[in-house]
């Protein structure tokens, strides 16, 4: 069995250190930052990047939903087998949660289907809570919209198709929950969490425990492990690179 590349071993393709454009240097494996804009599925930056690099063989390192934005890092070529590596780092978010109102999907891609009252919820409230309930190792359940698969099937095709079996619960860890910003109703959350950990689960979650409800209405991952969307090629931004780096020198 091939064995992973460290990834610390990995040349990363970003805006400030571009790496050689050539089929060598992908199959030895390459990764590429990449910040995923709204309304792209995960594959669809995999589709992108696929369509433009040196080499076929291109996977992502972490699902971010359609509604989500944010850091997307990429692997091509030997770099493919290091996907696990780069899943199991932690991961930095940025949210806005909704309270008062819940959907089925826990965001804001499904209709609103119960509303609940926000007049009590204070910061102080949602911050002992974080503190006492949600830090560290937890017990959580996945959304019945997520990519998880059950018998082979995605749970989001399911779940659009009327089904709404609940995933079981699986052992995840936020290690940070900042609140940035709090005006009724709705908050900004800093998170910090580990593998498996799904924001929108958090976001449902904490709204039911102090009594209301809510769902995320933006979702920005900004970090995994050392590495930072700061450092990300938009599609506009590789676009260009490849026209006047690769394409006009051909």
């Amino acid at each position: 069995m091939a064995q992973p590349v460290p990834v610390a071993n990995l040349p990363i393709h970003t805006p400030d250190r571009p790496v050689r454009w050539a089929a060598d240097q992908f199959l030895e494996g390459v990764v590429i930052l990449m910040d995923k804009p709204k309304g792209w599925s995960s594959f669809d930056v995999v589709r992108f990047v696929r369509n433009r690099v040196p080499v076929r063989k291109v996977g992502h390192a972490g699902t971010l939903d359609p509604m989500a934005t944010g850091l997307l890092v990429l692997c091509c070529g030997r770099a493919t087998r290091s996907i696990e590596q780069f899943q199991s780092f932690r991961k930095r978010y940025l949210t806005t949660i909704r309270l008062g109102e819940e959907t089925a999907s826990y965001d804001a891609e499904t209709p609103v289907e119960g509303t609940a009252p926000v007049h009590h919820l204070t910061e102080e409230l949602f911050r002992h809570t974080i503190e006492s309930t949600f830090l560290g190792e937890q017990m959580q359940q996945p959304p019945i919209f997520s990519a998880l698969k059950r018998e082979g099937i995605r749970n989001y095709k399911r779940a659009r198709a009327g089904e709404r079996e609940r995933p079981s619960s699986r052992l995840v860890s936020l290690y940070e929950a900042k609140i940035n910003r709090f005006l009724l109703p709705e908050m900004d959350v800093d998170l910090l969490c580990g593998k498996g950990f799904y924001v929108r689960s958090f976001a449902h979650d904490l709204a039911r425990s102090v009594g209301s409800c809510g769902h995320l209405t933006s979702l920005r991952r900004t970090e995994t492990g050392s590495l930072h969307v700061r450092d990300a090629w938009t599609p506009e931004a590789l676009n260009e690179w490849i026209r006047v780096n690769v394409n006009e020198t051909d």
